[in-house]
């Protein structure tokens, strides 16, 4: 989750996020280099007190700066068609969850489970036990088993919400009528945290979204208690 003062992307939980995470290095690179490049010109242009007033057509410097920007877009874009293209991959899931947006609050049905739904609401800040974190701990959270292709569908009864987990590279609307799916999987046991990233009435900053990766075997003792206690 995000610390206090933290500049940097959370640390990635998901194969997807750390290629995220990779294009974003790549991209921040390919800024920098432009940017030593563009200084360097203005800086010696500024410094310099000689003048050329009989350059009236520079062909080879035209052609440079603009075959240049060409290559670095395509530098830039291919990798980021991969990752596109890799987030929108849906295949052979092992578990399917449906998420379900609400005022204010997470619906999640299990599909591979009879009888396994719940809400999900965020815990007051007057319930928080030692060391759980103020609006982002909720009371039922969404369990997952680790290294398992999870699909996840969301929609909502409302109005717009949007299911984001940063550490897991996930952002998708849900949106009333219309069912979207995203999937991702989680590579190490955790807890991750995120929230409604869609502006969805007054109390919009009051609907967490808390995953929990368990091993298989917790996981489905996990559900047996799910059933009964839910």
């Amino acid at each position: 989750m995000a610390h206090h003062m933290q500049l940097g992307f959370q640390d990635a939980a998901a194969p997807i996020m750390e290629e995220l995470l990779h294009f974003h290095d790549h991209a921040l690179m390919a800024v920098f280099l432009i940017s030593a490049l563009v200084l360097y010109i203005i800086s010696t242009l500024m410094s310099t007190n000689l003048s050329n007033t009989n350059t009236i057509d520079a062909q080879e410097i035209e052609m440079v700066w603009t075959i240049m920007p060409a290559v670095i877009l395509i530098v830039i874009a291919l990798p980021s068609l991969r990752i596109l293209y890799l987030m929108d991959e849906i295949s052979s899931p092992d578990i399917t969850i449906k998420a379900i947006g609400h005022q204010w609050y997470w619906s999640y049905e299990y599909s591979d489970f009879v009888d396994l739904n719940f809400d999900s609401y965020m815990t007051p800040s007057k319930d928080l036990c030692s060391g759980q974190f103020r609006l982002l701990e909720v009371d039922n959270r969404m369990a997952t088993p680790i290294g398992m292709a999870t699909r996840t569908i969301i929609t909502a009864e409302d109005v717009l919400h949007s299911w984001a987990i940063p550490a897991l590279g996930v952002k998708i609307d849900a949106i009333p009528g219309r069912l979207n799916q995203t999937s991702f999987l989680i590579s190490r046991p955790g807890v991750y945290y995120g929230q409604c990233s869609e502006i969805c009435g007054a109390n919009h900053s009051f609907m967490p979204i808390v995953v929990e990766s368990i091993p298989m075997k917790q996981f489905l003792t996990w559900t047996n208690t799910a059933k009964l206690s839910m």
